[in-house]
């Protein structure tokens, strides 16, 4: 059984541009970079082919990632449930009278350098249908971490 892929509608909007432009754009581009570095002679020290084939050999591994992700995605639709946290939800969180704002997404779009936690994250799992003024509890390798859920914001 294949792993199913949870993605928001705008998680998967991303990986189709993404697919496009390898498969119509970089893809040519390297096959090109290839057969030019192929006519330049002796493949066996032509480090130029190898560099090439070596890039082309990672945007083709690429595209056969997205486009399974793409045959296995779960869409996350919104549910009529306002005030519990769920997967594409924007939370405001407060932590030692600090405040913190998370995007709650499928683990294809997590990037927390963006503040976009995937929902199998501990801080997501933590916070995943919880509600508002709830307090939770996040294990993190330097110890226990608490919150309060401040705001549940839905685009």
């Amino acid at each position: 059984m294949s792993k199913k892929y949870k993605v928001t509608q705008e998680g998967l909007k991303k990986i189709q541009e993404e697919l496009d432009n390898l498969t119509n754009v970089v893809r040519p581009k390297a096959v090109e970079r290839l057969q030019t570095a192929r006519a330049l002679g002796d493949l066996r020290e032509n480090s130029e082919y190898h560099t090439a084939k070596d890039e082309l050999s990672e945007i083709d591994s690429r595209i056969r990632y997205l486009q399974e992700v793409l045959a296995n995605v779960e869409i996350v639709e919104e549910e009529s449930k306002p005030d519990i946290v769920q997967i594409g939800d924007t939370v405001e969180l407060e932590t030692d009278n600090k405040s913190i704002t998370i995007t709650i997404v499928g683990d294809f779009e997590a990037d927390p350098a963006n503040n976009k936690f995937s929902a199998n994250s501990p801080l997501g799992q933590s916070i995943l249908g919880k509600s508002f003024n709830e307090k939770v509890s996040v294990k993190t390798p330097a110890g226990e971490k608490n919150y309060i859920i401040r705001k549940i914001k839905r685009e």
